[in-house]
């Protein structure tokens, strides 16, 4: 088995760190085999930010792939670049908060999630990623949540006043993700 997702948005959504997690979680907790590849755009905040995990039973042969299996896009531009790479039957993850186009693709599996209007009603607007990687995680279960979270809480072990809002907005994306199946 080889998963292959793209998480795209502007800089300052948190889209590698969402990438970061996931992969961390998979490569130090369990026995696949990860890739993480990041790409900025020419600003950080604001501007373009894309990264690609490969989680596979096998060796990674290449990090980029032209077809993905999953696509997580957090605003417009991102869906309009990244939708063409979507597989047939790959799955749609959507910040509906943000992106209000039309999808016009009947191919693939959507999943809409308001993690921008989540985070601000949570009162901090950076939890957003860690909403939407709860939404993958419960949707997909690609790897188990209690890794996730692991993983969220040793990267976080420095801010320990983060860890109650994070496990606030990743458990509600788990219940988003679950929900959708």
């Amino acid at each position: 088995m080889e998963t292959n997702l793209c998480v795209a948005g502007f800089g300052g959504q948190g889209v590698m760190t969402l990438g970061k997690f996931l992969a961390d979680a998979t490569c130090n907790s369990t026995d696949k085999k990860v890739t993480f590849f990041p790409s900025y755009g020419a600003e950080q905040r604001g501007g373009t930010a894309n990264c690609y995990v490969v989680i596979s039973d096998e060796e990674v042969g290449a990090p980029l792939g032209d077809v993905m299996d999953d696509l997580i896009v957090m605003n417009g531009p991102s869906l309009n670049k990244f939708l063409p790479k979507l597989k047939k039957n790959g799955t749609l993850f959507i910040n509906s908060s943000i992106v209000s186009d039309q999808i016009d693709r009947a191919d693939v599996k959507l999943v809409k999630a308001p993690v921008t209007e989540l985070a601000l009603e949570m009162g901090n607007a950076k939890v957003l990623n860690v909403i939407m990687l709860g939404v993958y995680v419960g949707y997909t279960e690609v790897i188990a949540p209690e890794i996730v979270w692991q993983t969220i809480e040793h990267k976080l072990a420095s801010k320990p006043k983060l860890l109650p809002l994070n496990k606030q907005a990743f458990d509600k994306g788990l219940e988003l993700g679950r929900a959708q199946k």
